[in-house]
């Protein structure tokens, strides 16, 4: 009798969801929030810091870039290490470089050296979140797989907002230094976990054909009742073509440069109103107090949005939801500009832009996810998001740049429209480029 042949994905579409994928998804939630925290609490400890060494606001301009320069260097050498190594191996090395980085920026004696030692966090952290991405979306069915990575990768949002809650708990008590020390221990604590709990990918096991006997302990946690002794297990075939190159070959070329353009104007709006909102919203009228509430509204509306976005793209064509929530996430934009003399709509319009473009820039991660095949979808995911962190320095850079030319906020904030709805038109593409051709029909 032959022997059964199993498809690894087939298989895990076939079955409800188990404690094992449940456990994998809180563990990559739990990643993607410490993730959240060490990316964010730079800006939250920013004042304490100038303070204590007294240093001129715009000395800290190298500071903020080290971090983000990390990031994109991070998640550009994430994806090809992942393919080739393995995605829990590379998630495990990441969570080293970013807690012992962080750790160690708390023993820090100047700027120079606290830089240094923020690039590094940085490199870190660019290359956790998107194997994180990568591994939690090789585990969830197809079904369900666009709300279940955007409601993991929540975390990376909560994680930001819980920093600022935190920041303002210990700052005054413990000094800037205690909040990059918890910054440090929490993922290095979270490794041994990850080590004995998170198994790694059968898809990848499959491609690199030496795990057939971990796969099917694998599976068995999926599904216990599966006959599967005896089994082949089968998926994608490993390429012996670098990842890179397989990016930008074939039918993936046009789909892959949408993709980055996509990231690029997403993260550049983001990052623009994550970091420069504030300001904005101060230099309209409101107080201090009020202008970091309605900013805060941002990042509550991109956590609700990135689970309505999951939903959405389950339910719809997904090329076709995350266009239509950009292009709100534009018009929401331009209404900020349009009220900054009416604190309650200003407040509201803030909150809707955060659910369009936070939480469409999580959906994008799903995307991207689904569109390149298991050889070398570490490698496509991560250089989206990299492609997208050179996005995201383009943003930060750039509202200082016009608001010191003397731009009005009102001029500012029209002009951020204009890249979401970019990132909207490229999607939009995407989606007519990836649909399945009409089936002839003979006469």
């Amino acid at each position: 009798m032959p022997a059964r042949v199993v498809d690894v994905q087939e298989f895990i579409d076939a079955q409800p969801l188990s404690r094992l994928q449940i456990v994998l998804l809180i563990l990559c939630f739990l990643v993607v929030a410490i993730d959240g925290f060490d990316t964010a609490i730079i800006g939250f400890i920013a004042p304490a810091i100038r303070a204590e060494w007294r240093l001129e606001i715009a000395t800290l301009g190298p500071l903020f870039a080290a971090g983000l320069f990390g990031l994109m260097i991070g998640a550009f050498a994430a994806g090809p290490l992942a393919d080739r190594h393995g995605r829990k191996t590379l998630l495990i090395v990441s969570m080293l470089v970013f807690g012992g980085a962080s750790l160690a920026s708390a023993l820090s004696d100047g700027l120079r050296s606290l830089t240094w030692l923020r690039f590094l966090t940085g490199v870190g952290l660019g290359g956790a979140m998107p194997t994180t991405i990568t591994i939690a979306s090789e585990y969830c069915p197809k079904a369900r797989r666009s709300s279940l990575v955007t409601l993991m990768f929540c975390g990376f949002t909560i994680g930001s907002a819980m920093g600022g809650f935190i920041a303002s708990q210990v700052l005054p008590v413990y000094g800037w230094r205690a909040l990059l020390i918890g910054g440090g221990v929490a993922p290095l604590l979270l490794v041994p976990v990850l080590a004995s709990v998170l198994p790694e990918s059968v898809r990848y096991l499959v491609m690199k054909g030496n795990g057939q006997d971990q796969v099917r302990r694998v599976l068995l946690r999926i599904a216990p009742d599966t006959a599967l002794e005896g089994a082949t297990f089968v998926g994608a075939s490993a390429s012996t073509v670098s990842p890179v190159r397989q990016l930008l070959g074939g039918g993936l070329f046009a789909g892959t440069l949408l993709l980055w353009l996509s990231f690029f104007m997403s993260l550049l709006v983001v990052y623009l109103l994550t970091n420069w909102m504030p300001t904005l919203i101060e230099q309209s009228g409101a107080s201090l107090a009020n202008a970091a509430r309605m900013a805060a509204m941002f990042q509550i509306g991109g956590t609700l949005g990135a689970i309505l976005v999951g939903r959405l793209m389950d339910r719809f064509e997904p090329h076709a939801v995350l266009c239509g929530i950009y292009l709100g996430g534009a018009a929401f934009v331009i209404i900020i500009s349009l009220s900054t003399r009416t604190p309650a709509v200003m407040t509201w319009a803030v909150f809707a832009a955060g659910m369009c473009v936070s939480g469409g820039q999580v959906g994008a991660n799903a995307l991207s996810a689904a569109f390149y095949p298991t050889p070398y979808r570490a490698t496509g995911v991560s250089w989206a998001n990299g492609i997208g962190r050179s996005g995201s320095i383009v943003g930060s850079l750039l509202g200082g740049i016009l608001l010191g030319l003397g731009w009005r906020p009102t001029t500012v904030y029209a002009l951020v429209a204009i890249p979401a709805v970019i990132s909207a038109l490229a999607l939009a593409t995407l989606g007519v480029i990836r649909r399945p051709a009409p089936a002839s029909t003979s006469r």
